[in-house]
């Protein structure tokens, strides 16, 4: 992803190059004025060209000093643009993927896991950047450049030097392999510990209600302290393999002092060539001291984007087939076909040979005992998942046939339990359909009966709903998701026992409303109070996935069997 930023990764990899060149130049003016000053104690030669000689070098080194700083100046600064924007390109990606994943996979996977994917991981791949591959790439001109310089010097004194090299490298594979299983396991716990936060914090009346906050406490420092003991392993495994790659280092720089002596004695070098072997091996020791970080960085990396792109490269179950063209709404007809479903590839069908059909301005309701199959309807109408068997249409297309994103817009949802968003009441209502004008927002309200309730509210439409509509009880947040499938307009409605948890009197409100938006709609209607559907034009009751009865409520009565059993209950 970084190639797709080449002028500001092209800046950074050059600026890198040029900082360690420069770094590298500095040991060359230092032992070129040790040799300087020697000439000029010695009065082997003109002590003023000598002296004007020493202050270019000096100005060498400083010109060297100053340019090392800008360009690392600049390679940190475009390193990390690159890294965050790589980062924002990812977190996209990621936040749009997990969007067009399937209900199964939402079914499957945890919250707490997308969650800790899309935060951590992507943040360990955005900082990997700076403090990895270009860190990486500084080191390997420093060791690589720093090492021909070195044997140009002295061969002898560079193998003495730098016999620790192998052993580094090697521990440098180990810590790295070893830090990549510690990550992942980290950031597997990681993702267990959010999902249990997210878990809590979302049923906390729950937790309060039935005392359970010693439970939860129990259960959240279980996972923590798991946390706390793979955070522990993988800084053991820094700090020890980090040690353990510079000790070598320290052991073969006295060695490299005692040979470099032997070799100024000898006269094979110069005092000049001996002090600028050891600010080599001086600038040396840093990059190899830093090994351990860009290799931690780069484990991290490698284990985030492998999480990332588990999740990146899945196809989703439910996509847009091959050739698929927009939905033509002409009436706005409903038709299940023989539909069979089961959750899986189970084996026992949730639903087993579902037919039925519903038009504009007529309203089927569903009912039956729990887990009949009801639900599953409503998913399989909107395509969340794709039928087992048989199909289902609007307008004689078949939903497979069209577009995800046109046949969703044709249908709108209201379901059993309401979810507002931060924001105000205005913008729920009005929901991703910005051209939709406050008149309009506050017509579908009144359309609803929502309008008294929220002109009570302290800044009317604009009162800022806290998180999950916890300043708003259930039925007003029911009366808001039903303004705002009216402002959706949709030919098709489905409403998923969207009165089961609500009073009487928002009952009332929302039974006035229905028959306002039904009037020119498909209504599929499915209810866990069947006092709701008793107008409904058609009903169909569901037991164990299959339709066992359908008619009018006065016909499913005079049937006296399950419908009317229900019914009296």
């Amino acid at each position: 992803m970084a190639l797709a930023y080449p002028v500001r990764l092209t800046i950074a990899v050059v600026a890198t190059v040029a900082a360690a060149v420069f770094q590298l130049l500095l040991p060359q003016y230092v032992g070129d004025v040790v040799d300087t000053v020697n000439v000029i104690l010695s009065s082997a030669t003109d002590p003023g060209a000598a002296r004007r000689q020493l202050l270019q070098l000096a100005g060498l080194i400083l010109i060297a000093s100053v340019m090392r700083g800008l360009m690392m100046m600049v390679h940190t600064q475009q390193a990390e643009i690159v890294g965050q924007s790589v980062g924002y390109r990812l977190r996209m990606d990621y936040y749009d993927k997990v969007q067009r994943l399937s209900y199964g996979f939402h079914d499957r996977v945890h919250t707490g896991e997308l969650i800790t994917r899309g935060m951590l991981d992507v943040e360990a791949v955005a900082n990997s950047f700076n403090r990895g591959m270009i860190k990486a790439i500084w080191l390997l001109v420093l060791i690589g450049w720093g090492t021909w310089l070195l044997a140009s010097t002295d061969a002898v004194l560079t193998l003495a030097a730098l016999s620790f090299a192998p052993v580094v490298a090697w521990r440098a594979t180990v810590a790295r392999m070893r830090l990549r299983v510690a990550w992942l396991r980290l950031q597997q716990c990681l993702a267990r510990l959010t999902n249990v936060m997210e878990e809590n914090l979302s049923g906390i009346r729950v937790v309060r209600a039935f005392a359970a906050r010693e439970h939860e406490m129990a259960k959240f420092d279980t996972v923590s302290e798991q946390a706390k003991r793979y955070t522990d392993r993988t800084i053991n495994i820094r700090v020890r393999d980090v040690s353990l790659m510079t000790l070598p280092t320290r052991r073969d720089a006295r060695d490299a002092m005692r040979t470099a002596a032997n070799r100024v004695l000898a006269g094979h070098i110069t005092v000049g060539d001996v002090t600028e072997f050891l600010v080599f091996m001086l600038i040396l020791q840093m990059p190899i001291r830093q090994l351990g970080m860009v290799v931690s960085a780069l484990s991290r990396a490698s284990t985030s984007g492998g999480r990332l792109f588990e999740i990146l490269d899945l196809e989703p179950d439910i996509r847009d087939q091959p050739g698929a063209r927009e939905l033509e709404i002409r009436e706005g007809v409903l038709r299940f076909e023989s539909v069979g479903f089961s959750y899986g590839g189970d084996r026992d069908r949730v639903l087993d040979d579902i037919s039925f059909e519903v038009g504009p301005g007529r309203t089927l309701g569903i009912v039956g005992p729990p887990g009949s199959g009801k639900s599953t309807i409503a998913l399989l109408a909107a395509r969340y998942y794709d039928v087992g068997a048989g199909r289902i249409t609007i307008d004689d297309q078949d939903v497979r046939s069209v577009t995800l994103q046109s046949l969703r817009s044709a249908i709108g949802m209201v379901l059993q339990e309401p979810f507002l968003f931060s924001g105000t009441i205005e913008e729920n209502i009005r929901y991703h359909k910005p051209h939709v004008t406050p008149e309009q927002v506050e017509e579908a309200a009144r359309t609803v009966g929502a309008h008294g309730f929220i002109m009570r509210l302290p800044d009317g439409y604009q009162t800022e709903i806290e998180q999950r509509g916890g300043n708003l009880s259930l039925g007003q947040r029911q009366l808001i998701s039903f303004a705002r499938a009216v402002v959706a307009d949709t030919p098709v409605l489905v409403l998923d026992e969207a009165t089961a948890n609500i009073d009487s009197y928002t009952e009332m409100l929302i039974q006035k409303a229905l028959a306002k938006l039904l009037e020119s709609r498909t209504g599929l209607v499915i209810a866990h109070r069947l006092a709701t559907i008793r107008g409904a034009d058609r009903i169909l009751v569901l037991q164990e996935g299959r339709i066992v009865e359908r008619g009018t409520h006065a016909e499913l009565m005079a049937l006296n069997g399950l419908y009317a059993r229900l019914y009296s209950m």
